[in-house]
């Protein structure tokens, strides 16, 4: 037997009767009882449980529809299988409230695990650590941006130049960040690719690196590879937070190539070429527009 069928059998206690690729380590498993779950190998050590940690966190209250999680090892994760559907203005507008919601659950700290999510989690390809601290400023810096200038350095894809850029924005990030905000519960990696248009008219969050941080981020985030409805789930977003007495700054779009700065790093680390050069981009606009 497969070890995705496997896995899928150890964490539902049912038989696994197939097993269908849906891209890189995630297999969709059928189940003797008629379900599908899809099963998931972890891309390091830890990366299962952090992701596990970050669906039942984000579920915790119920704001945002996420896969329910059915089990999870050192290398297998096991979750509910979402049926995918068609974008709808409505969907996007309920998940840009939805999405308001959760991120005002909060969080304990900047850099704030999920419970029991390890301090040494994932996004995507790349480590991510997750180290609490009392302002945003000082934990994008230590654990969002220098982590990953250095590793493209060390890959020569940034000079002392280049790297000297991205210095200066960690040396102005407290004015750079905008008004000061409490922590809040982030998925933390929101691209279009991780919102899942689902056959039950909902939209879905997926496949998250959940902690906690800026709201501003995952904002950032969903405009960075282009979202189908955005513009709906901006309008629903601040709509409810304006309801809810936390309208989100007038300038916040200014800052989105700040808050675009890791994921563009981490991208760059990973995969080198043309986001090294978006990310000196954004650091180059985060200065000129802070």
């Amino acid at each position: 037997m497969s070890a995705e069928r496997a896995a899928a059998e150890r964490f539902t206690g049912q038989r696994a009767t197939r097993a269908q690729p849906i891209g890189g380590e995630a297999f969709a498993v059928t189940l003797a009882d008629g379900r599908k779950v899809v099963t998931k190998r972890g891309q390091g050590r830890g990366a299962a449980t952090a992701e596990a940690a970050g669906l039942r966190w984000l579920a915790e209250y119920g704001d945002v529809p996420t896969p329910e999680v059915h089990g999870w090892d050192e290398e297998w994760l096991v979750i509910q299988h979402v049926s995918t559907g068609v974008p709808s203005t409505s969907a996007a507008e309920r998940l840009g409230r939805r999405l308001c919601a959760l991120h005002r659950r909060g969080a304990p700290a900047f850099g704030s695990a999920p419970p029991g999510g390890p301090a040494d989690a994932w996004m995507g390809l790349a480590p991510m650590r997750n180290e609490p601290h009392g302002d945003w400023p000082t934990f994008f810096a230590a654990y969002r941006i220098e982590p990953y200038v250095r590793s493209c350095v060390d890959k020569g894809l940034f000079d002392q130049a280049q790297a000297e850029v991205f210095d200066r924005v960690c040396e102005r990030l407290p004015e750079l960040a905008g008004p000061a905000e409490p922590p809040a519960r982030l998925h933390g990696d929101a691209w279009s690719g991780n919102v899942l248009w689902a056959s039950d008219g909902e939209a879905w969050l997926i496949d998250p690196a959940a902690h906690g941080g800026h709201r501003e981020t995952d904002l950032a985030m969903l405009h960075l590879f282009g979202l189908t409805s955005l513009q709906y789930v901006l309008g629903g977003y601040l709509e409810a937070a304006a309801d809810a007495g936390a309208p989100l700054p007038a300038d916040w779009r200014d800052r989105i190539p700040l808050h675009q700065l890791f994921p563009l790093l981490m991208h760059a680390a990973v995969f080198g070429g043309g986001y090294a050069r978006q990310s000196l981009a954004a650091a180059e606009d985060a200065l000129r527009l802070g």
